[in-house]
């Protein structure tokens, strides 16, 4: 019988029948992570009340230094990577699992015959030693966790509870057992960055042939970063995002962008330049000039800001992960310039 067979038996002996559970991916995605039913694992989202760290998926995150605010929002990957959707991290100790399991054998609905091969795998007959309680304090039964967004791949992690040393490697062939790496990937997704809605000039609406002056508030776009960590096995990483470049597409192509690119660069941490009184014979540093009216509706200025992100973790591991992206849309209304005959 497969790990995933024997798994997804474990977690339906209180709830549901293994039939019913297998009848639709929604059933199974009620479960906990590696099968385990009635299992607390909070979402990766939802700590929204300032938390500044949380416990997800076995994994402590920090998120002390983090972007904050009711428009800040979580990157998108530039390219096809994306943070691991599954994984395995220290779960158990020997207690906690024959706490769990017991009752599921004992409650009889997974079969006799899958109950004696699960009590000989976890040698539950020797009062001494069953789930490895002769090591307890020296490791851990690790089990799967997911995302509890469900992204693709999520169902991917089938391995059943496996024991790791304390001080050990986990097991060779096991693919998202954790490591720094993984935990990076885990803390790029749990990165938020500001809003970015951009301050135009002028404000509320804009003239046909017109420079508008675009900008960002430089005291949001500085670096932000989340740390995850794994205390009980003493690793831990740290995703590092800073602001690159701004785009501006003008949601119109009867539009010009300053520069001609649309990509703003960062000067400092500035994003644009603020519109002065004076500067209205300058071009302005980013920004854009619409070329016709927008009539009795608005163009959809859409702004994103590309953050670059970085890592560094337990025994000098780090690297780059892929660019972020981050954007919002905002209406601009564009009037003629009426002229007066005299």
């Amino acid at each position: 019988m497969s790990a995933v067979r024997r798994s997804a038996r474990a977690a339906t002996v209180l709830t549901l029948t293994c039939a019913s559970l297998f009848a639709s991916n929604a059933a199974f995605a009620e479960r906990g992570s590696n099968g385990n039913a009635n299992e607390a694992e909070q979402s990766a989202n939802a700590d929204d009340k300032g938390n500044l760290s949380v416990t997800v998926g076995g994994i402590v995150f920090d998120r002390s230094k983090n972007g904050s605010g009711g428009s800040a929002g979580a990157l998108t990957s530039s390219t096809s990577w994306s943070p691991p959707a599954c994984w395995y991290a220290p779960k158990y100790t020997p207690e906690q699992l024959q706490k769990y399991l017991e009752p599921i054998w004992e409650a009889g609905s997974t079969g006799y015959e899958w109950d004696a091969e699960q009590r000989e795998k976890y040698n539950a007959d020797d009062e001494k030693k069953a789930f490895n309680k002769d090591k307890s304090g020296e490791g851990f039964w690790w089990g799967s966790y997911v995302n509890k967004s469900y992204p693709p791949g999520w169902d991917a992690c089938t391995e059943d509870y496996f024991w790791v040393d304390t001080g050990d490697a986990p097991p060779a062939g096991i693919e998202n057992a954790i490591t720094p790496e993984i935990l990076a990937g885990l803390a790029y997704a749990e990165i938020r960055v500001p809003g970015t809605e951009v301050t135009l000039a002028p404000t509320e609406t804009t003239k046909v042939n017109l420079p508008t002056w675009a900008w960002l508030d430089g005291a949001e776009f500085k670096p932000v970063s989340v740390t995850a960590s794994v205390p009980d096995i003493g690793i831990s990483a740290t995703a590092t995002a800073e602001p690159v470049s701004l785009e501006i597409k003008p949601g119109t192509p009867d539009a010009q962008t300053y520069p001609a690119s649309g990509v703003c660069g960062i000067d400092g941490r500035r994003i644009g330049e603020p519109y002065r009184k004076g500067d209205a014979d300058r071009t302005p540093p980013c920004g854009v000039k619409y070329l016709r009216s927008s009539g009795d509706g608005a163009f959809p200025l859409q702004a994103t800001v590309t953050w670059e992100i970085h890592w560094t973790g337990t025994g000098g591991a780090g690297g780059d992960l892929p660019d972020g992206e981050f954007g919002a849309t905002q209406d601009v209304v564009v009037q003629e310039i009426q002229a007066i005959n005299r």
